[in-house]
Order: structure tokens, then sequence, then C-alpha cells
């Protein structure tokens, strides 16, 4: 049976007609269909644009993305916007996880989140606005790749041709999107979780233990108390990197969702406030973050080789990761320290709250 309530294509590309400003994320909000929805019914060439529909498959892509050079590469969540200039470098394609590792576009893939993928072109100002955009089976953004100026537009064409799915179909059919998984976590098991704490020799390894206890991450942080995690303040994050940029220190930020996970290595300088969001706007460096969406934010230390790993973490409401901040001591360990110190100066939540 037919779903009578399912928007159709037209009837998406004629309410966009009678709302062309609002951006195309909050628009298919406002009509209650997925970003991807809203994109698979431009498939064809409508308004003056081309959508194509091409092949999700992370080797695919990435080895496209290498071709076109000097791109921007964006990864985004309910809550925080990750985007950075650079070149897709180092692949290393796995079969449940890849990575693309390089010194400005750094990415953690998991391809069976890889559902649906587009080509998109549009009129622009300077010429057409390029680029190749990954969805879940829910019609989530996972990753984006938006072609610059100075991109190798040249390989545009050929690219899109050898990506090409052979069914240009403009109803495409999405999964609901399920509940996340609240916190889960066994105060029973607290003093377990706390061994097994004790004996990690690198943050990796955090996932199994907490798997294996049947909890997950913000359960765990829960019950595990000092010296392992300390609750702060909810605006703690912007707290830190006001620090972060006035001490002049570099940090490791990760923002992702279940299909792509990317990492800012470097400064964060540029710090402003719009709206609700807090902002970090450096020359190739972006992240956009929904301050009213944090809701726990915790310091935590996990042993390793070569010392305490400390991080800062927050989460939404609804217990989501939005993101993750280390220090980045890849070529100067004496950002730990720096680290140390900001962190440090970050106000506990009061139990009572």
């Amino acid at each position: 049976m037919l779903d009578e309530t399912k928007l159709t294509a037209a009837q998406i590309r004629a309410a966009r007609t009678e709302n062309p400003q609002s951006r195309e994320r909050d628009f298919a909000d406002s009509l209650g269909i997925s970003e991807a929805e809203f994109l698979a019914a431009y498939t064809g060439e409508f308004d003056g644009q081309r959508v194509t529909r091409i092949t999700a498959t992370p080797d695919d892509i990435i080895q496209a993305a290498k071709k076109l050079g000097e791109v921007l590469a964006l990864t985004r969540n309910e809550s925080c916007v990750i985007e950075r200039v650079g070149t897709y470098d180092e692949w290393h394609d796995g079969q449940h996880a890849s990575m693309v590792l390089g010194p400005d576009v750094d990415l953690r893939i998991f391809g069976k989140f890889w559902t649906h993928a587009f080509a998109v072109e549009k009129p622009g100002e300077n010429g057409p606005r390029r680029s190749l955009q990954i969805f879940s089976s829910t019609g989530m953004a996972v990753h984006k790749i938006h072609l610059r100026e100075g991109s190798n537009h040249d390989a545009w064409d050929e690219i899109v041709e050898n990506l090409k799915l052979s069914d240009q179909v403009t109803d495409l059919e999405f999964r609901t999107k399920g509940a996340p998984e609240m916190p889960k976590a066994d105060p029973e098991k607290a003093e377990k979780l706390r061994a097994e704490w004790d004996q990690m020799t690198d943050t990796h390894q955090f996932g199994r233990i907490v798997s294996q206890l049947k909890m997950n991450r913000l359960g765990a942080y829960r019950i595990a108390g000092a010296p392992y995690v300390r609750r702060v303040e909810n605006d703690s994050v912007s707290k830190a990197l006001e620090a972060v940029s006035a001490k002049d220190a570099e940090v490791m930020i990760f923002v992702g969702n279940r299909g792509c996970i990317q990492i800012h290595g470097g400064p964060a300088k540029n710090l402003k406030r719009m709206g609700p969001w807090f902002n970090v706007l450096d020359p190739r460096f972006d992240m956009h973050l929904r301050e009213d969406h944090v809701a726990e934010v915790y310091v935590v230390t996990k042993p390793t080789k070569r010392g305490p790993a400390v991080s800062l973490e927050a989460f939404d409401p609804e217990g989501r990761i939005i993101l993750q901040i280390f220090p980045d001591r890849r070529t100067d360990e004496t950002m730990v320290t720096l680290w140390d110190e900001i962190v440090g100066t970050l106000t506990d939540m009061e139990a009572d709250q």
C-alpha cells in the first residue's frame, strides 16, 4: 500500500520554489523529511542544478576525492559541525573501519552506514558549486566533500560519470530514524569498571571494556567517579577553547556521527558566538557548536603507554556524544601540560545539578 502521507519529489520541489532562501537542512526539517530525501527529489536537472545518484562505497568516493585536490571536508552530528580545508591523502580501506590520514583531512569511516550518495552541482556567483554528499539509510548526512575555487574542477565530470548509478530515480526509500541509545550503567559493576580502566594501555580499549560490562560510554562515565572522570559545567567546552586560543595551545577535536568521525589537529584561534552557536572561524578550519544542546560535560582521564590521556567530552540531552577534545601531542609534548592546566581550571558541576 502506498504511503499517501509521503511527499512526492514533485511536491518537494514545488514547496522549495515557495521557500528558496532557507538552508537545505532547515527546509527539509520544515517538511518533515531528511536532507537526503530533499536532494533525491532533485535527481536529474531541475532549477539550474544537477543532482546525480552515485555509489556510496567509501573506497570509490575517497579515491575520487583524492583526484579533486584541495577541497573542504565536512562532518556533522545534530549539535556540532566540523569543516577542514585540505586534500584526501593517505587512504586505508578496511572491512569495518577505514581511515583517511592527512595533515588536514583526518577521518575515521564506518562504511556500513554509507548508504546513499549524490554528486551535486549548483550555479554560483563564481562558477558551479560542486560537492559529493554521503548519507545514512535514514537520510542523515554522514560526510560531505565540497569543491573550492582551487579544486580540480576539470576532473568533476569524469568522476561523476564513473560513480554514477544506473538507477537515477527521484523517490528513494529511507529507514525511520530510531531512538538514540540511552546511557547504560550497572553500579554493581563499578569496581570492575575501575579495575579494567586501570589496566588500559590505549584509549581505544575503552569501547571493548564498557561493551563487555553491558554499559556504554556515558553510562560508564556517570558511575566511574574520581580520578577517572570529573563532571564539569556545561559551558566548559567554550571556556576550554577560549583558553586554548589565549594560550596558543593546539588540540585535537573529534566530531562525528555513526558513519564518520572527523578530526581537527592544531590551534583554535578565532572564536565567535552567533545566537546559540559557538564558532571557531579559522582560515582552514571551522567548527560550529550548538551550546544549548550540551547537557553533560566530563573531563576524562585514561591511562596509555605514553601517559594519561585527558579529554573533554560533551553529550546532548539524549546521551549522544557531541565532541571530544584532546591535546595535540603529535609535534609538541608541551601541549599536554598546557591542556592539563586548561582542564584543571574548569568548574565542577555541583552534585545537586
